[in-house]
């Protein structure tokens, strides 16, 4: 259905102008400039001709058919014209014009209203409050900015239209060539997903760039980003990540910013490289479009000049990539050949005074070593510094390789004339060491995303009916916060382990239960509405003795009438005290764009200030479960240091699992805690000391 917006027969531009200033003017100018080769009506009902073109008072008076029209009319007149175009059977519309959606209250009714008419006839609409389409393999220019780029092999979407047109103006500079660009703008129903799938199996598109201040639908995102990016590569910025960015996005194109951890997570399960800057997103694009894929993340640099190499090689310690060991057949070879006080270890200095020839021994015999997967080639214009010479010998060393070089010709003035020659035989530069180590990085990541197993998602046996029980039960009694006792049957229900336990109404009860037990035991203040039971003194622990158990539940209930007067207070849960082992704690967050984002992280009190956490949105696979153990900080310490036995981790992941499926079973659970999950050695498991859970 979207075929319409990619080399339409016919286009019409509804709000054409003869007037200069005027944005319709702009359009039609484009389209007759960039080589369009079909037919084009300009609509404009008090004209007869625009540039040379014949023009009609509406669509409805062309007599051919209208495979695209492009809407630039005041919003007032939009949702008329658009009837117009479902009338004359148009399938594809473009809606320049802003004022909808971004602008709230009537706004909003008024995309609505748009909405209805294109789902009555069966057409797909681009916008409202965007730039246009630009296709250079068409051609086509439907938008009002200034050029048309150069062919290329980069599709580019974003949700700022402002911001297309500066790369847009950037690209023209530096001859940067582009397949598609698109202007999202408010997505009222074409959105990023559909672009992916349309550009899934684009032959003329390499790689897959796109400026997100949102996402329509995460789910569906996922699950399409996930094929996608199987073939070809997505690097996306998404902004809005702060509070007041969050709030910026939500006036600009009226989009839910949505959690940034969610979308860190949903990036990285989905494949989708993430950029930080518009120059990040261009680096890592020439990268994946240009250069071939990498296969390993051991890295060799090739320099002219020590101060710069190092410069990499520090940049590569902070990427967290691997500096390459060169083979010693490697090392003895470029000793055989580069001058005295040259380095033939990793990094590799070729000395300031190398020619091209010296460069070329050097790269080529660095890329034949199976010890290193890619190649920063660094070179620093000396006075005797051939650039334009060398800069042919590393392009053609590249084509003899499948392993990724990345030349970084320093400076401007003196190495432009390398730099044009690399561009124009489509090899990346990058100005500085740091900006190709981060690309580097980029192409790293793609690499070890490809290399996971298939997604394949764990099924338990779990009892869903006990849940549902304890769940309705909450909801009968009015509460959205689940109890001690509730807490515990959710948690057996899908075999999550939990320590013996038992809820005491007095002191008396609260003995016998210890003694059935066996101290020592812990016990803790039983009710709904306290959450954070520790910030008021609510748990105590390491209980010896019946004496201990009969003072403590009164101190509970103390504390409780003092600092909750106006809680549901149950009693006080009596259980056995579990031996000591490390802390984690496994969250659930309901994210309103992704769904349930699941969160690892050290447990106990101190989650909140280490953050020492990693997440992912379920479900999630045992892959997944694994990698995310292994991002935390105190992974060290769940492994085992200075002769302590290693933590069960296929404990952690087991548990971790089960309250990912429990997520994804129970969409109503907006907020759920498992903290903390105390972790023995390995081999002996984990136990659920306490649950919280919200539901919406």
């Amino acid at each position: 259905m979207l075929e319409p917006f990619y080399c339409p027969a016919s286009v019409a531009i509804i709000g054409a102008s003869r007037d200069e200033n005027k944005l319709g003017h702009a359009v039609l100018k484009n389209l007759l400039e960039c080589g369009y080769e079909g037919q084009v009506y300009p609509i404009n009902p008090k004209a007869e001709e625009i540039l040379g073109q014949r023009a009609y008072p509406s669509v409805l008076a062309v007599a051919g058919d209208i495979d695209l029209t492009v809407i630039v009319v005041p919003d007032r007149f939009v949702a008329a014209v658009l009837e117009e175009c479902g009338q004359k059977g148009v399938k594809g519309v473009i809606v320049i014009t802003a004022g909808f959606r971004e602008m709230g209250g009537e706004g909003i009714k008024k995309e609505n209203e748009l909405l209805e008419i294109i789902r009555r006839y069966n057409m797909r609409m681009l916008g409202p409050n965007c730039l246009g389409v630009i296709d250079t393999i068409c051609p086509l220019n439907a938008t009002f900015a200034r050029g048309m780029p150069r062919r290329g092999d980069i599709a580019m979407m974003s949700q700022s239209g402002a911001l297309l047109i500066a790369i847009l103006d950037w690209a023209l500079g530096e001859e940067v060539g582009f397949s598609r660009f698109v202007s999202l703008g408010n997505k009222a129903d074409i959105d990023e997903t559909d672009l992916l799938q349309l550009w899934d199996e684009d032959p003329y598109s390499k790689v897959i760039v796109a400026y997100l201040e949102g996402i329509t639908d995460g789910a569906q995102f996922m699950e399409i980003a996930q094929q996608v990016t199987r073939d070809t590569p997505i690097i996306a910025i998404k902004a809005g990540t702060s509070d007041a960015g969050a709030r910026a996005v939500s006036s600009h194109t009226g989009t839910l910013a949505g959690s940034e951890r969610a979308y860190d997570a949903a990036f990285k399960q989905a494949g989708v490289t993430r950029a930080d800057s518009v120059e990040e997103l261009f680096d890592y694009a020439h990268a994946f479009a240009q250069a071939p894929p990498l296969k390993g993340d051991s890295i060799a640099v090739v320099s002219n000049a020590g101060g710069a190499a190092i410069m990499a090689t520090d940049a590569l310690d902070r990427a967290q990539l691997r500096l390459a060991s060169l083979e010693r057949e490697t090392i003895e070879l470029l000793q055989t050949r580069l001058p005295p006080g040259s380095s033939a270890l990793n990094p590799v200095d070729v000395r300031g005074d190398a020619d091209e020839e010296r460069y070329r021994f050097a790269l080529d015999t660095v890329l034949r070593d199976e010890n290193v997967d890619g190649v920063i080639a660094i070179l620093i214009p000396q006075a005797v510094t051939k650039v334009a010479e060398t800069a042919n010998v590393i392009a053609d060393v590249v084509q003899g390789h499948d392993k990724p070089v990345l030349p970084c010709f320093m400076g401007q003035h003196t190495t432009q004339v390398g730099i044009e020659i690399l561009r124009d035989r489509k090899i990346p530069n990058y100005h500085y060491p740091e900006r190709a180590v981060n690309a580097m990085r980029a192409m790293v990541g793609r690499w070890r995303w490809l290399e996971r197993p298939p997604r394949e998602i764990e099924k338990f046996d779990v009892r869903r009916d006990q849940v549902e029980g304890a769940l309705a039960q909450v909801r009968a009694d009015g509460r959205l916060t689940v109890g001690d006792a509730e807490a515990r049957q959710i948690m057996e229900a899908y075999g999550i382990t939990i320590p013996q336990a038992q809820l005491a109404h007095d002191p008396d009860e609260a003995v016998e239960i210890a003694q059935r037990i066996g101290y020592p035991v812990v016990m803790k203040i039983a009710s709904p509405d306290i959450l954070h039971k520790t910030d008021i003194g609510g748990v105590k622990l390491n209980l010896m003795g019946d004496s201990d158990v009969r003072d403590t539940f009164d101190l509970l209930m103390y504390r409780a009438s003092r600092y909750m007067p106006e809680a549901d207070i149950w009693g006080a849960l009596v259980q056995r005290m579990v031996p000591q082992g490390k802390e984690v704690i496994i969250g659930i967050n309901r994210d309103p764009q992704f769904g349930p984002l699941l969160l690892l992280g050290l447990g106990g009190i101190y989650v909140e200030v280490l953050k020492d956490v990693s997440f992912r949105i379920a479900p999630i696979t045992r892959w997944e479960a694994e990698e995310m153990i292994t991002e935390l900080r105190s992974y060290p310490l769940l492994r085992g240091l200075r002769g302590e036995k290693p933590s069960d981790l296929e404990a952690i992941a087991d548990c971790m699992l089960r309250v990912s499926q429990l997520a994804v079973d129970f969409p109503e659970i907006v907020e759920l805690d498992v903290n903390p999950l105390i972790v023995h050695e390995e081999g002996k498991g984990a136990v659920a000391i306490d649950m919280r859970l919200v539901l919406a």
